[in-house]
């Protein structure tokens, strides 16, 4: 590892395999050349969004204001309004990504785009707002967010199979990320079965480490404090568990994220690593055939890449 890696924390997981992802977006971003800067100077090879990212971006300075104000003169509303600047600049920022996805044949340069929160009980519709999303950004290399709740994982399916890559979010536990892997590989059968090219979906699997972070932080630390002044591993090991999400929005899908953690200790750089794979498997996820599945096992195979998400 050269000496410029060990200066470039970025650089070094860069090197090591993992795709560095920016938890931002906004106009000025775009306007100002800082997206490009940080692919060029910072390693960023990936953009997520979701709706209080957009609230943030739209509640600082002035680059929305023409559009709002013609938005305005057209009497649109304010789902309309909202709708249009996002997927503007999604848009925009495939663009600046796509020649990082030109260069890595569709492997990164994705940007994601989340279905309204507010469906995350309706599959059929945010089924429908999954196309919707493409149809309006219209580039290859986006990803539409889906939140991995029962009703999701159905719509997960039913996009897949139509050929639309997503990023699946929401994932607190091994259990539901096998049934999120299990809803992908559906829809993957389901698009081979109406001749659909396999090798042009894609998708990742959110899985949000800042929820273990944060339980961690909740969980007394004396249980730890003697391996760790010894130096001795302890004789037994229990795994933190995430706190279930009980956050209203949960249970009843409010406007905000659902269950997002406004005291996550969160960067706005994402790492997410490539999955490692057995041997004999392909790391493009539309490689698999229609009639085998990939066990699960402790080392999270699948054919989603998994993005851990701080």
């Amino acid at each position: 590892m050269t000496s410029n890696t060990h200066q470039d924390p970025l650089a070094e997981l860069s090197a090591q395999g993992v795709a560095v992802w920016l938890d931002d977006l906004s106009r000025e971003l775009l306007a100002s050349g800082a997206l490009q800067s940080l692919i060029t100077s910072r390693h960023v090879v990936g953009v997520t969004t979701n709706p209080t990212i957009f609230a943030s971006a739209l509640s600082k300075g002035h680059r929305y204001d023409d559009q709002l104000r013609d938005l305005a003169e057209l009497g649109a509303s304010t789902d309309t309004a909202i709708f249009t600047v996002t997927t503007d600049d999604v848009r925009a920022a495939c663009d600046v990504l796509a020649p990082v996805y030109q260069q890595t044949a569709g492997r990164d340069g994705r940007v994601s785009i989340e279905v309204d929160p507010r469906l995350a009980r309706d599959a059929a519709a945010t089924a429908d707002m999954a196309r919707t999303l493409r149809s309006a950004v219209d580039r290859d290399n986006m990803f539409v967010k889906i939140p991995a709740t029962p009703e999701g994982l159905s719509a997960i399916t039913q996009v897949t199979s139509e050929g639309v890559s997503v990023n699946v979010t929401l994932i607190f536990a091994l259990p539901r990320y096998r049934a999120v892997m299990d809803a992908y590989l559906s829809g993957l059968e389901q698009a081979a079965a109406h001749g659909r090219d396999l090798a042009a979906i894609r998708s990742v699997a959110s899985f949000f480490i800042s929820r273990v972070d944060t339980e961690v932080d909740t969980r007394p630390s004396s249980g730890l404090s003697h391996s760790a002044r010894s130096g001795h591993p302890p004789e037994s090991r229990t795994r933190p568990t995430p706190t279930p999400c009980t956050s209203p929005s949960w249970s009843h899908p409010a406007p905000s994220t659902p269950c997002q953690d406004p005291h996550s200790r969160r960067s706005p750089i994402t790492a997410m690593s490539k999955v490692t794979r057995s041997p004999g498997t392909t790391t493009k996820p539309g490689a698999y055939s229609a009639s085998s599945r990939p066990s699960v096992s402790t080392s999270m195979t699948s054919p989603l890449s998994l993005n851990a998400t701080a």
